[in-house]
This record gives structure tokens, sequence and C-alpha cells, in this order.
């Protein structure tokens, strides 16, 4: 029986990942990663890297953050503690639905992950304070060929839910989409 179940988004091949908890009397158990039940998401290659986030405040945003190839790369996003509103925004050149974003809620009571595949940026709002999230990465981080995108960009038009409370320097100074953006040519 399997334990994750694999739903598609609007945007082609990003995907909410729902984890089946499995409970008694002590409490109860999740897998959070299985391969052989990802398999079907094609990810590119084994996983090079785990990172876990903390954020204080409620209303932070972090991101919207993306590598470029050759070190673009997949990602596993679960929220660990509190709740988010988790980003992702289609940025492959090939695709029709580049630009376009979809958000999902993720908590540790909903046992959501969301997959995104190369080519997309990622970002979140925390929806409470102290909110920890747990990052699967297929890719190891390269200063050289990270990205971002503006979380207030009007090209994009992202409705984050409460007004932005902490933003950092490097998110805050990422440049327009207007500014020759150019698209991800993903292989």
């Amino acid at each position: 029986m399997a334990c994750l179940t694999l739903t598609p988004t609007p945007l082609a091949g990003l995907m909410l990942v729902q984890t089946r908890a499995m409970g008694d009397a002590r409490g109860r158990f999740s897998r959070l990663f299985c391969a052989q039940e990802l398999a079907p998401l094609g990810l590119p290659g084994p996983l090079a890297q785990i990172n876990h986030s903390y954020t204080a405040a409620r209303g932070t945003v972090r991101g919207l953050h993306f590598q470029r190839p050759p070190r673009a790369e997949a990602k596993l996003v679960r929220c660990l503690k509190g709740r988010v509103l988790d980003v992702a925004v289609d940025l492959r050149a090939a695709s029709p639905t580049y630009l376009r974003w979809h958000a999902v809620e993720l908590s540790p009571e909903s046992g959501l992950a969301f997959y995104l595949p190369q080519g997309f940026a990622h970002g979140f709002q925390t929806l409470e304070d102290h909110c920890e999230l747990l990052y699967l990465h297929t890719e190891f981080y390269s200063p050289e060929h990270e990205g971002g995108l503006r979380h207030d960009d009007p090209l994009l038009g992202i409705g984050w839910p409460l007004p932005v409370a902490e933003l950092s320097e490097r998110d805050r100074t990422h440049p327009l989409l207007s500014q020759g953006f150019a698209p991800l040519e993903i292989i």
C-alpha cells in the first residue's frame, strides 16, 4: 500500500505529495520520502542536499529562489511546524504555463509536501510564528547559478495573504521580470 499519493496541479510537473500517517496509541508514523513511490515524478538524479529553515515571524516572505541550468534543481518541500503559503512559479521557456504561479498551504497537519521540478522558482510566506520547513534538493547549492524573483513583481501578481512583515535584503533587491529576465532552458 502506497504511503505517498501524487496529485497534479494546474502547472505541468508541479505536484502535491500527500503523506498517509499511520497511528495508534503510541502516536503516528509517516513516510516523508520514498524514491520508489516518487519515481513517477522523474526526479533528475539522487538527492544532493536536505535543508531545514526556521522562520520566527508571521508574515515573513522567503523567496522566490531558483537555480539556473546546468545546476537547476528539483525540490520537495514540507512544513514541519506552523503553517505557510508555499508558492511555485514556472520559469521554463518552453512551458505553456510560463510565469504562472500556484500556491498551496503546507502544515504538519495537512500531510502535504510540494514537489517542484527543475525550472520553478520557490518561495513562501509564514502564516504563523515559528515555522519550520524541510527541503529535499536534487542539486547542490551553487551561488553562481542562483537567481530570484521579486515577491511583489506586478507581472506575477502573487496574492500573498498577509502584509509582508520581514524580507531579506537579497529578496528585496531581486530585479523585476520586466528588467530583462530570461526564461530557463530546461532539457
